[in-house]
């Protein structure tokens, strides 16, 4: 290959040379890149994060399988993605290498990324795996949530900043303004503080509303819940047909508690014994 190359230089222009024989090895490193990418997108990506491409379906969890293939190739894409570096974060997370989780996490938000705000912050509130900071924890959600991630403004309103708990009806405000640019996470989550009434009145109807729009953006979580909402009429009328039909659609994404209520479904009468022990279950 290096013989065809060095030939064709006799015969053109300097310049015009230097140029073709540059320009290959760097399309083959932007197109490595952009496999790497794609590889790390597959296994790794967050389906709640803003970053992520509608093209791209996300996991809920990585699988134990699929950690060294995330590892490897986020690596590789983080040095020229934001996404790749939180995802690079989720892997180390979840092979509890929790030292490089942080240590990816916070290059994720040195460049922007909110949803590894968000997880930093989860981390920080809870202590798990890492020193424990209410304090950072909280200024991360908030920084999260102006910058429009639904998660980070529900964890606002759980989070507290020397002691002292946030304001969950600002919160609730920042959510209302995210689910206005149609986000399925804002809307999700916003349906969750309507359905509790966290942060303002309780509203069955509004977070039928709001679940219901995330749910046709196949939200799996809002999926199950229009389907726990239709199977017992909170919030509308009452539809044991379409409660089926999101419960299916929120397994097929893997939503373990659809599937439990599908089962339950199938099989909606349960024989106990006098100690209220559970017997059989008469199923249809």
């Amino acid at each position: 290959m290096a013989k065809r190359s060095n030939a064709r230089s006799t015969g053109c222009a300097i310049g015009l040379c230097v140029l073709t024989l540059a320009g290959v090895p760097l399309r083959s490193a932007a197109l490595a890149q952009s496999a790497d990418l794609v590889l790390c997108d597959r296994v790794a990506a967050d389906p709640a994060d803003p970053d992520k491409p509608a093209d791209v379906k996300g996991v809920a969890e990585i699988a134990p399988s699929d950690f060294a293939t995330a590892i490897k190739f986020c690596r590789r894409a983080a040095t020229a993605s934001r996404r790749a570096f939180y995802q690079l974060g989720r892997a180390y997370a979840a092979n509890r290498q929790m030292t490089e989780a942080v240590g990816a996490y916070r290059k994720a938000i040195d460049k922007g990324s909110t949803a590894a705000m968000v997880e930093l912050g989860t981390l920080l509130a809870s202590g798990s795996g890492v020193p424990k900071d209410e304090s950072e924890a909280h200024s991360l959600f908030a920084r999260a949530a102006a910058a429009g991630n639904a998660r980070g403004a529900a964890n606002l309103a759980l989070s507290s900043e020397g002691g002292a708990p946030s304001d969950p009806a600002e919160a609730r405000a920042l959510l209302a303004k995210a689910a206005e640019t149609n986000s399925a996470e804002a809307e999700f989550q916003l349906g969750l503080m309507m359905a509790n009434g966290t942060g303002g009145p309780k509203d069955d109807v509004g977070a039928r509303t709001m679940f219901e729009k995330a749910a046709a953006q196949d939200h799996a979580a809002a999926l199950d819940w229009m389907g726990n909402f239709a199977e017992t009429g909170r919030g509308g009328p009452e539809d044991k047909d379409a409660a089926k039909g999101y419960y299916e659609k929120a397994a097929a994404l893997g939503n373990e508690d659809a599937k439990a209520a599908l089962q339950r479904l199938k099989c909606p009468l349960v024989f106990k014994d006098k100690r209220g022990e559970i017997l059989t279950h008469l199923c249809f």
